[in-house]
């Protein structure tokens, strides 16, 4: 599993309890966070350099955790990287299955197969400004329930409030209520929302303070686990090489001890982490 920094450990942590069984490496780029405010080419060279370092370490498959790789570098790996150099490995994201559970949809849904109690209405995204600006959750989204309307809202502080630790307080509430408002404050709010960044989870028992009941709010953690695991059996020539050790191994590019001491916390355990290089391409 990739990830820009610690976020990535909500869904590994989700993962972890539906496939208990399989081995895991998980890279965080620290060291080079945030990735949603760097321009497209610097996601996809980041993200192609981190994948091709989990292949040399034997990974058959890798999740990107992180949104914006996911929708800026995913679909240009899968499409030319992949054939052209590893044609024997995959890359998954994070964009297409979160689309299918904001829709309302089941796993591995078909353009045009919509759920009735979401056919149409308003549905919205929190993400970042990466995520945002690549527009991947809206063109996905038309594909799959043209009838949602979507709406979109980049959080830019919110990944250097996780990151730094400063979750709790009247700064990270002052930085909630600012991106929060604009969606809720509309004469339609949303029906659903996503958090379409895996740092964010960490901000939830804020946000559902300020989020009216009624309104779904969904972490990507249980559906990136639950639509993996559904993924797999739809593979099984690919389940058949993951190794089932129950294992978990962590790489960052930044410090190991901070790592660490910040990870703990996303994974309800102490970790130990091990501090890498990712090789330029």
């Amino acid at each position: 599993m990739f990830d820009s920094g610690f976020g990535g450990l909500t869904v590994l942590r989700s993962l972890r309890e539906v496939l208990p069984e399989l081995d895991y490496l998980y890279l965080g780029d620290s060291a080079r966070t945030p990735y949603g405010t760097r321009g497209f080419d610097v996601v996809h060279q980041f993200t192609l350099e981190a994948v091709e370092m989990l292949f040399d370490a034997g990974c058959p498959l890798i999740v990107l955790a992180c949104n914006t790789a996911s929708s800026r570098a995913l679909r240009t790996i899968q499409q030319q990287h992949l054939p052209a150099h590893r044609p024997d490995r995959r890359v998954l994201g994070v964009v297409r299955p979160s689309v299918e559970a904001l829709a309302g949809l089941p796993p591995g849904a078909l353009p045009g197969v919509t759920v009735p109690s979401m056919a149409e209405g308003v549905v919205a995204i929190l993400g970042t400004q990466g995520t945002v600006a690549s527009d991947s959750y809206r063109i996905e989204l038309a594909h799959l329930a043209p009838g949602l309307r979507l709406l979109q809202q980049a959080c830019p502080m919110w990944v250097p409030l996780v990151e730094s630790g400063e979750t709790v307080g009247a700064g990270p509430d002052w930085f909630l209520h600012r991106y929060l408002d604009p969606l809720l404050d509309r004469p339609q709010p949303p029906d659903r929302i996503l958090l379409a960044c895996t740092h964010y989870p960490v901000l939830m028992p804020g946000i559902r303070q300020i989020v009216p009941p009624g309104i779904e709010v969904l972490s990507q953690g249980p559906i990136v686990a639950g639509r993996l695991h559904d993924w797999l059996i739809r593979h099984p020539e690919m389940d058949e090489r993951l190794s089932r050790g129950g294992g978990c191994e962590f790489w960052t590019t930044d410090d190991s001890s901070r790592f660490d001491e910040l990870g703990g916390r996303l994974m309800g355990q102490s970790i130990r982490s091990t501090k890498v290089h990712i090789p330029c391409g």
